[in-house]
């Protein structure tokens, strides 16, 4: 068998999360990289859920820009990836030295922190210049390299230059496709790239694909408040037990 230690029912379990997760992302666009490895961590442990998250979102963030392409807001996604490709490499190298223990608590307090984020900087409505939209990439940019659930960071940032709506979401989906190129040769580099990892990261960008544009059809019917609090209160609880569980 390619992957020995996983079963049948949880090789389910991960199709299902991966196709909910994509579709209640779909409005906020995150969604995959903050719940995914809420099931991957207990199934497969903590250290090859980055990687699988990386290669997965090569489906998905492909989808949101061929959804979203009209949208997309080309010259601040090539800032974005320009101020981020350096310290993105850097970020998943220091992850690939990562314990299974170190890389379980480095996800779930990542995934807790982005929750009060997310909410601070929508509720102060700064304003970035270019200058500081420069600086911020490149700080968002170690982080995503060595973490899952860090895209809600950018999102707040390109609403911070004055991005809305469909456009946010297809110019993230633009830099992160550049920022997983860069992750998964890294990672390949670091021979973190085993086969389980690269079936089950295959098994969730194939059922997230056509996820994404089926979440293209909802997202108009769907409360963005009720389905974005619900995400928030799942990583929570979510990414407590996985930091709890580190210390078993």
């Amino acid at each position: 068998m390619l992957l020995p230690d996983v079963s049948l029912a949880e090789l389910v379990l991960i199709a299902a999360l991966a196709a909910v997760s994509t579709i209640t992302g779909g409005a906020a666009g995150y969604g995959t990289g903050a719940l995914m490895p809420l099931v991957l961590v207990p199934i497969v442990g903590a250290a090859p859920v980055v990687p699988i998250i990386a290669i997965s979102a090569m489906f998905t963030n492909t989808a949101r820009v061929a959804a979203f392409r009209r949208s997309l807001d080309a010259r601040r996604a090539a800032i974005a990836l320009i101020a981020a490709l350096p310290t993105c490499i850097l970020g998943a190298w220091l992850y690939t030295l990562l314990t299974g223990r170190g890389a379980a608590l480095v996800i779930g307090s990542t995934l807790i922190a982005t929750v009060p984020l997310r909410r601070i900087l929508k509720r102060r409505g700064h304003k970035l210049g270019e200058k500081a939209y420069v600086a911020a990439a490149a700080g968002w940019g170690i982080v995503v390299g060595g973490t899952t659930g860090a895209g809600v960071i950018l999102l707040s940032l390109l609403m911070a230059t004055g991005l809305e709506g469909a456009a946010v979401i297809a110019t993230d989906a633009a830099v992160s496709l550049g920022m997983g190129i860069v992750k998964i040769a890294v990672f390949g580099a670091a021979g973190v790239l085993t086969t389980g990892v690269v079936v089950i990261a295959l098994l969730i960008g194939v059922v997230a694909f056509p996820c994404t544009f089926l979440a293209k059809l909802i997202v108009e019917r769907l409360s963005v408040h009720v389905h974005t609090a619900m995400l928030d209160a799942v990583v929570i609880v979510g990414s407590t037990m996985m930091i709890w569980g580190a210390f078993r």
